[in-house]
């Protein structure tokens, strides 16, 4: 079983915690260290901003790549947006992916802390918006645009870039209109699936990426998939065994990446760091 084994890194610790945590995924082998994009997480722990924490990550660490997963528009803007993650970029010599999603709107989201919330079709919108919007700055210098919802003049956010065009963007989406983005602009996909039928939502999503590619006469062959565990009830970390398992039932539908959670005590992310640690040098192993 080869495949791409990410890691999921929280923002909650004190630094030289989270400076550790870092240096040994990297040590440990995995391909990427992502971090959720948000003003909080699930109560009132303390939560590092995701961009600056990225940028401290990519000054302590040489080979392992760097994400956001996902940077949304529910609160997050262009133009601020695009300067930020050059920066890492340049930091990072040319070590980040930009994930990139619609955003939610479950309690004590980002819109709610904000005190606006977004209907479907408004993030939807936004969403398209957003995409269409730093993949233009991030490509080009002296930007000139005007959406909806966002404007830039003669913006030069571009300029310095390491990676060019620009940074990939692995683009998080589940239905019709969030994979044809996927397939226009992104160079990955992440899987988005329900809690209740993972599997299934994935073999679906899995299909309508496919059939986006296909229609824009885009081969999606090679093109990275990435699929974010933890959130539903699959034994992903529970044994080698079943990881294993697990990860090539889903390498049937497409996946190429995993993303698994640094182990965190007391949260539904409890888990074992030995098993942790035997799944990350099985993986380094087989790449």
């Amino acid at each position: 079983m080869a495949i791409n084994l990410h890691v999921v890194l929280w923002p909650i610790h004190d630094w030289p915690t989270l400076r550790s945590h870092w240096q040994q995924a990297e040590e440990m082998g995995f391909v990427g260290g992502w971090v959720y994009d948000h003003l909080a997480w699930r109560g009132h722990t303390p939560w590092d901003e995701a961009t600056t924490s990225l940028a401290a990550a990519a000054a302590v660490t040489d080979r392992i790549r760097l994400g956001t997963l996902v940077t949304s528009p529910n609160f997050r803007t262009p133009i601020p947006t695009a300067a930020a993650l050059r920066t890492i970029d340049r930091i990072s010599g040319g070590r980040l992916t930009v994930g990139i999603g619609a955003g939610g709107d479950s309690p004590q989201s980002d819109g709610e802390i904000l005190g606006r919330t977004w209907t479907p079709r408004e993030r939807a919108d936004r969403f398209a918006e957003y995409v269409e919007q730093l993949d233009a700055l991030l490509s080009d210098v002296g930007v000139s645009t005007a959406g909806e919802y966002w404007t830039a003049a003669d913006a030069h956010i571009g300029a310095g870039l390491v990676q060019r065009p620009r940074p990939p963007f692995w683009i998080a989406a589940g239905g019709p209109r969030g994979v044809r983005l996927a397939a226009r602009y992104g160079q990955g996909w992440v899987a988005n699936p329900s809690s209740e039928a993972p599997y299934e939502e994935v073999r679906r999503q899995s299909a309508l990426f496919e059939k986006a590619c296909a229609d824009i006469g885009r081969d999606v062959t090679g093109v990275p998939r990435l699929l974010l565990t933890g959130f539903t009830d699959e034994p992903w970390l529970e044994s080698l065994d079943s990881f294993e398992d697990l990860a090539g039932r889903y390498a049937e539908l497409g996946i190429t990446d995993i993303a698994i959670h640094w182990p965190r005590p007391d949260s539904l992310w409890d888990r074992d760091p030995a098993v942790f640690e035997q799944i990350a040098a099985a993986c380094q192993s087989q790449r």
